[in-house]
């Protein structure tokens, strides 16, 4: 995802810095360390997280969930939201910022909601310092039960931090069998005013609204608006997506490759106060 602006430079594949540690002890983690780069800190909640420092922006990653909790270009308003009222708990999810949702979506019996994912503590296994001026940090997931019962794979986490945030989730299906899974990098929008945005690019699509029992719809208007409960997983979507956020006078576009669908969610009120999690007026 980027911030709309002219002259943006896409991260360059050559890195002038890089380290490989594959322990993940305290002492591991600080020598993946990069000065004036990427720096280890105790986060809340005592969980481990870098602090990302770019020539353009800075960001920072909870270990838990390789989870992307901040994203923010200097001098502008952060990109990404954090509820206030997140727990910061092992084996429990951060509530806002960009959680990995895998290996599936939604509910499951006797599963964690949304997958295993986001729950665990990732392991950090690369650090590079770009030539340009950016960073990228790359996560495996620890151990997690639930993954055995899926044919073996691997995961990797791949976060580039330039002028813009990017996020590439690669699995690997190392078995003879099929690997069906589910998983949505579900970010969390920060944005000025809810009453003056917009959601654009999604004009003619089909989408199942949760919140009328999964109908089947199509979204008529070029323009989206958020004006109560929405929980729409639109069907079939390719394009890029804007957010046109008049409020704070920035458009944040969101690109993607390898995903078919795209959720547009925001809780409301009613079941905000209902989430203990997050704030009642987030």
């Amino acid at each position: 995802m980027e911030i709309k602006n002219d002259g943006l430079r896409r991260p360059p594949d050559v890195a002038s810095h890089k380290v490989r540690v594959i322990l993940m002890g305290s002492e591991a983690l600080k020598k993946m360390e990069i000065p004036g780069r990427i720096a280890v800190q105790k986060g809340n909640g005592d969980l481990p997280k870098l602090n990302i420092i770019t020539d353009w922006s800075t960001a920072e990653i909870y270990l838990q969930g390789a989870h992307v909790t901040a994203f923010q270009k200097k001098g502008e308003p952060p990109v990404l939201f954090t509820s206030q009222s997140s727990r910061y708990e092992a084996g429990q999810p951060i509530r806002g910022g960009v959680p990995i949702i895998f290996p599936w979506f939604g509910p499951k019996e006797g599963k964690p909601a949304h997958g295993f994912a986001r729950n665990i503590p990732w392991e950090l296994h690369e650090t590079n310092a770009t030539p340009d001026g950016g960073a990228t940090l790359r996560f495996h997931p620890g151990n997690a039960p639930a993954a055995a019962e899926l044919p073996a794979f691997s995961a990797n986490y791949i976060v580039t931090i330039t002028d813009r945030l990017r996020m590439d989730l690669i699995v690997t299906n190392l078995s003879d069998r099929d690997l069906v899974y589910e998983n949505c990098l579900h970010t969390y929008f920060q944005i000025g005013d809810i009453s003056k945005i917009s959601v654009r690019g999604l004009k003619g699509l089909e989408y199942l609204d949760k919140t009328d029992n999964s109908a089947r719809k199509r979204e008529p208007e070029n323009n989206v608006y958020i004006s109560g409960e929405v929980d729409r997983t639109f069907l079939n979507t390719q394009e890029t997506i804007e957010i046109f956020d008049s409020s704070l006078a920035r458009t944040i576009l969101v690109e993607k490759k390898g995903s078919a669908s795209t959720v547009v969610w925001n809780p409301w009120i009613d079941k905000a106060k209902a989430m203990p999690d997050f704030g009642d007026d987030e």
